[in-house]
């Protein structure tokens, strides 16, 4: 619109450079999307459940098998021939271009955690086989991974949770030619948010609930057709429950961060929006809400060591190639040092995430190994992400290079919730 040489003939420049300070400073406020009518399919009598990949045992063996290395180099590629590319002008934008995301749907992960029986292409429920695509996603830029993955959030909710009624609704879709696009809604815009201290309330009305609250940082807010929403029951704690975006009383808001901004999140309140009692998730469980926010922090570890191995990948050749006074860089011990200290924080990092995974497959407690693979990763993955800005001098700084974007990113990791599932 500045650039329209229309205003400067009709003399409205002015007017209309204010209005549009006025707007963007305060923010923007809109419906949600115009919602696909999700219908049930077919009659299942019971949920469908995927079979654990099994692991665990005597030995402790976290080499990837034939398939996952497969599915991770896929994912690879498709992260650094297409998501890279677009990474600089997303994160300028706030928003993924449609047509990468669409990209990303044909891919199929999504799918591949749907049952067969209903659509999809899954055979066994794997959270390592999740957690090498996420790391592998993350590769070509975090933020465009948070955007292409959060569908799957939604589609592993239901397929872990869900009861027939609610499999047979929604899966179908998420299984089809064009999956929704769908989100995971935990986070709040509160100074040291809890996710098991929620102010988003649901409050029992007749036959269903009434939420009311602000959720923060949904990812793929504006175009999101269905939401799970992370809400305080009253009488019975956290709870999640599924909203679809037509639902009368829900609107988003401008939501602006320092990273992840590719991702295209903004908030999502909710103003007295009437839920089905049919919608609540997992009968209210404590211990699903609970799992829920493990398999999400879990998740965020993932995405954090791929973007960790980029920072990695990107300035080891860059202090190879760099000279000062005659030489390399790296030739400097307290470059060389730092360097390996990435690398060695980026395989610990690695480690105790596929360690909490393969937990999670073989059917064992896991909640000790994800809270060491968090801690591991939000603490050390920032760390990684300024010592890259830090090697890259100057460079470091300015946006020609990506570094900058990924140490942004990465300090997401200490403080996100909800958004994406393993």
């Amino acid at each position: 619109m500045a650039a329209n040489p229309q205003l400067d003939k009709l003399n409205l420049r002015k007017p209309t450079e204010k209005v549009l300070y006025h707007g963007t400073k305060a923010g923007f406020k809109t419906v949600t999307a115009a919602n696909r009518a999700f219908k049930a399919v077919k009659n299942l009598g019971s949920p469908q459940r995927l079979p654990k990949s099994g692991g665990g045992g005597d030995l402790f063996d976290l080499t990837p098998g034939e398939d996952q290395s497969a599915l991770q180099d896929a994912a690879r590629t498709f992260a650094m021939e297409q998501l890279r590319p677009a990474a600089a002008a997303a994160d300028a934008a706030y928003a993924a271009p449609e047509a990468l995301l669409a990209q990303c749907a044909e891919l199929g992960f999504t799918a591949l955690g749907i049952p067969e029986s209903l659509g999809g292409m899954g055979a066994e429920r794997s959270a390592v086989t999740n957690a090498l695509i996420a790391e592998a996603m993350a590769e070509g830029d975090m933020g465009l991974a948070f955007a292409a993955l959060a569908p799957s959030a939604v589609s592993t909710a239901l397929v872990l949770w869900g009861n027939a009624d609610q499999q047979s609704r929604y899966l179908a879709d998420f299984a089809g030619d064009k999956p929704p696009a769908a989100a995971l809604a935990v986070q709040e815009p509160v100074a040291l948010f809890d996710p098991f201290v929620l102010q988003t309330r649901a409050v029992r009305s007749g036959s269903g609930f009434v939420l009311s609250g602000l959720k923060a940082m949904v990812p793929l807010a504006k175009s999101a057709e269905l939401f799970i929403v992370a809400a305080h029951l009253e009488g019975a704690g956290p709870a999640l429950f599924l909203v679809e975006s037509s639902s009368k009383g829900l609107s988003v808001e401008e939501d602006r961060s320092m990273g992840l901004r590719a991702a295209g999140s903004a908030r999502l309140r909710l103003e007295s929006v009437s839920v089905p009692a049919g919608n609540l998730l997992g009968e209210g469980s404590a211990a699903v809400y609970e799992e829920c926010i493990q398999l999400s922090r879990l998740a965020w570890c993932a995405l954090a060591t791929g973007c960790a191995k980029s920072v990695l990948d990107y300035i080891v050749p860059y202090v190879n190639e760099r000279e000062a006074f005659g030489e390399p860089i790296s030739h400097r011990q307290s470059v060389a040092f730092a360097v390996s200290n990435m690398a060695i924080e980026l395989g610990g990092m690695r480690l105790l995430t596929w360690r909490a995974a393969s937990l999670i497959d073989a059917d064992e407690e896991f909640g000790q190994a994800v809270a060491l693979a968090r801690r591991l990763c939000a603490d050390k993955g920032m760390q990684i992400g300024n010592d890259g800005v830090q090697l890259l001098g100057g460079h470091g700084f300015v946006k020609e290079h990506p570094v900058e974007r990924w140490y942004r990113d990465l300090r997401s990791v200490a403080l996100m919730e909800g958004g994406l599932l393993l």
